[in-house]
Parts: structure tokens; sequence; C-alpha cells
């Protein structure tokens, strides 16, 4: 009885505290995207998984499409689907990929593992649509939070390739480490662009259930690399606390499969950049840099 009270006033104080933080995304205005259609694919829980569809332009009627499969940012908590509209347009425009957009479960109202087992929902949905996706061709990718969650799929939940490609901007990768004791290789006199107490959020929200924090599944910098694809593009910020981690993870991941693996530092950038860049800055031709390096990569698989 005690245990259960305590993790409900547990649950009540951080679904408070991310309302709160919620409020900041609301007030800036919510992600607008304009994919071509809405799919709603099913979910084990009964309810659905909303997708954003961005069909290739050089689809060809009756033939099934090559299929990415993306992972929006969001801390795990902030409802920020459709932030990554101008990438998925960029695939769908660039490459013979469509682009399947995913609104996944949030945290703390739904922790881990529910975003997990969302992401295991919808690749197990569209291998079982292989008159619409070409299922030999389907990569994955995410960004943030939505990176983290493209890791744990092709390293731990599906068997080895299942996935063609993997495309990870600035994941959190080590959960066991605290907030704290991560720093940016870049200091810019600014201090970390994510914050520990920001952090410290985000990680007590996803993991309010308590799950070992050295679960692969949880941080896939300390699982085995041998499922990840031969091609996977990881993509960091050099003034970003979660950039070393992810480096690591990638060097392994280059070790195992050589120089197909590509691991990019964006010098200058803090962690989301490219949701923020203004028109001719830095930021911008390291955006342009970073999601050119993603089409290379997909565009490697139809050669």
């Amino acid at each position: 009885m005690w245990l259960a009270l305590k993790n409900l006033f547990r649950y009540l104080r951080l679904k408070a505290l991310v309302s709160f933080a919620r409020l900041t995304v609301w007030w800036g205005g919510l992600p607008k995207a304009s994919p071509d259609s809405i799919i709603q694919i099913p979910s084990r829980t009964g309810r659905s998984i909303k997708a954003h569809y961005y069909k290739s332009t050089s689809f060809t009627p009756g033939v099934p499409s090559p299929l990415l499969i993306n992972f929006h940012g969001s801390g795990f908590v902030f409802p920020l689907h459709g932030s990554d509209d101008l990438f998925c347009r960029k695939v769908s425009t660039s490459t013979p990929y469509s682009v399947l957009d995913i609104q996944y479960s949030l945290a703390p109202e739904y922790p881990w593992p529910a975003c997990h087992n969302d992401a295991e929902d919808v690749v197990n949905w569209a291998l079982g649509q292989p008159d619409a996706y070409a299922t030999s061709q389907i990569a994955i990718s995410g960004f943030s939070a939505g990176a983290n969650m493209a890791c744990v799929a092709a390293a731990s939940t599906f068997p080895k390739d299942t996935f063609n490609t993997l495309l990870a901007f600035y994941p959190p990768t080590d959960l066991s480490m605290t907030p704290e004791s991560k720093s940016p290789p870049e200091d810019d006199g600014r201090g970390s662009d994510m914050t520990a107490k920001m952090a410290r959020l985000f990680d007590a929200s996803y993991l309010r259930l308590d799950p070992d924090k050295a679960d692969p599944r949880v941080s896939p910098a300390l699982g085995p690399v041998e499922k990840y694809p031969e091609n996977s593009l990881f993509i960091t910020c050099g003034r970003d606390s979660l950039c070393l981690e992810t480096e690591r993870l990638a060097k392994r991941v280059e070790e195992k499969h050589g120089e197909s693996v590509v691991l990019r530092r964006m010098e200058k950038c803090g962690h989301a950049w490219d949701k923020r860049a203004a028109p001719g800055s830095h930021q911008e031709a390291k955006r342009i840099e970073a999601y050119g390096l993603a089409i290379e990569m997909l565009m490697r698989t139809r050669q």
C-alpha cells in the first residue's frame, strides 16, 4: 500500500513538472508538418499509433517502395511529432524512400518501454505490408530520444538485417551515466545546451518504473553492436553533452563493420541545432551537411 502511494506521488510530481515544461513548447508553437497523408497503425495496446506519411517522388504505383521509419526527438516527454518534417520531405524528394514519421508514446504517462513497444509494433506492421513496402529495403532513423529508439530497434529488438540503414542524430545512448557527469567536448562559455536539471527530469520520467539503466534497451551504448546495419550514420554535436557517449558507441560499431559506418561531429552546434538553424547561418550549413550525409547513406543501398 505504501509503495503504491509512493509511486503515485512520484508520478503526480513528474506529471506536474513535465506539464509545466510542455507549456513552453505549446507557447512556442507546436511543430507544423505537411505530410502527404496520415496513417493510423495498430498497436499491442489497442490504440492507434499516428504516422505522417511522405510518399517518395520516385514512387511507382504497384511497386513496393523502400521505406524509412523515423522517430522524432522528444526527451521522451515532449509532443514534438512533426518537428522532422523538413528532413522527412528531403528524404522523400531526394531518394526512392518513402517515409513514415511516428508519433510514439511519451513519459511520464507511458514510461519505458512503451515507446520501444510502439517502435516494434510499427516495424512489424510495415514488414507485414509487402505489397506497399519493399521489406528488404527498410531503413530506420531518429533524432535525440528518437535516435535512441532507432538504435535499440536495430541492435536489440529485431534480427540482424531487418534494417538496411540506421541514421542516428545526436541520441542519448548511455543513461547509466548521471547528467552531471556528461559535458560537451566544445565549450562555448555558456555551459551545456541540455542542462543537467532538465536531463534529470527527462530520465526520471522515462525511467520511472526503475529499469536497469545498463540494460542495452535503455542504454544502447552498453550493448552488443553485431546487429547494427553496416550502413550506419551517427551525427553528434560539439556543444552537446550527449556527444561523447554516442561517439564511443559509433566507434564500436565502426570497429565491427568497417568504413561503411560514418561518424560525423557537427562543430559549433548544440543539441537539436538543426531544428532552429537560421537562414544563412553556420548551423544551417551544418544541417545541409548532416541531411546530405543521410541521403548519401540511403542511396548506397540503391547502388
